[in-house]
């Protein structure tokens, strides 16, 4: 691999309520980041069809994952944990929504990680001490942080843009900042939702769920609003060539650079 990278997904996270969450690390990234408040998921704005379309560069509709309920693919596309396997790249993975261990396939994933949101107040929190622990000490080519907590414990049981939701953003942010803060001088970071929401629900075409932030940290990025059009197909593209390997011909995303 030619360089690292990780890549933060925080679930349900719209782009208005990261501006509003109130964490001031939000306006440091806006200085150091190449970043875009006006992406957009995909339809249906679900977490696992969203979620296979960020690592396969490829919509819902061609992978055939429609609900949060995984099918085996019928016309398979080469997913990102393991072209970055074939090419003898080293997986990582942390994530406190049991579903989402679908999107890698068995062997592509050198280390994982689950911690089970739902049992505990933090578990955004204990997931991302463990990802430091990690990194710092086997430095894996490739890390996917997942935080849930924002469209569950926010989101659908409080509503999206209420206060509690509001406050499980920016407590993601600080998890985000802690990453960053000691792998900076190692690792490119790209920050991101899979959807947003709106009431107490997503999963449609409307903006509210549709509409998402993503931001990118490294050399390869020059810090300043993106103008172009981005999706969550363009993520998988982006971070291989980073790494320096070549994308699967079946993508239909393209590079951010």
């Amino acid at each position: 691999m030619n360089k690292k990278i990780i890549l933060f997904s925080i679930d349900g996270m719209r782009s208005d309520a990261l501006k509003a969450c109130g964490n001031p690390f939000v306006k440091e990234l806006e200085k150091k980041c190449a970043y875009t408040y006006s992406a957009k998921s995909m339809n249906p704005s679900i977490t696992l069809p969203c979620h296979f379309s960020m690592t396969h560069s490829v919509t819902p509709q061609r992978h055939g994952i429609l609900t949060n309920t995984y099918i085996p693919q019928v016309r398979p596309v080469k997913g990102l944990f393991e072209l970055i396997a074939e090419n003898r790249g080293v997986n990582a993975f942390f994530y406190g929504w049991e579903p989402l261990r679908d999107i890698a396939l068995p062997g592509a994933l050198k280390f994982a990680t689950y911690v089970n949101a739902y049992m505990q107040e933090s578990g955004d929190t204990v997931l991302t001490n463990e990802c430091i622990k990690l990194v710092r000490e086997h430095k894996p080519d490739f890390v996917f942080l997942y935080q849930v907590e924002t469209d569950e414990k926010g989101g659908h049981d409080n509503g999206f843009m209420s206060k509690p939701y509001l406050e499980r953003i920016s407590i993601a942010i600080d998890n985000v900042k802690r990453v960053m803060d000691e792998f900076s001088d190692e690792y490119s970071f790209i920050l991101m939702a899979d959807h947003g929401g709106h009431d107490r629900v997503h999963g449609t075409d409307m903006p509210e769920d549709m509409i998402i932030p993503i931001f990118f940290y490294g050399d390869d990025f020059i810090p300043g609003e993106i103008n172009k059009s981005l999706s969550l197909l363009d993520i998988a593209p982006t971070i291989v060539k980073v790494l320096g390997i070549l994308p699967d011909d079946h993508w239909e995303g393209s590079p951010v650079f």
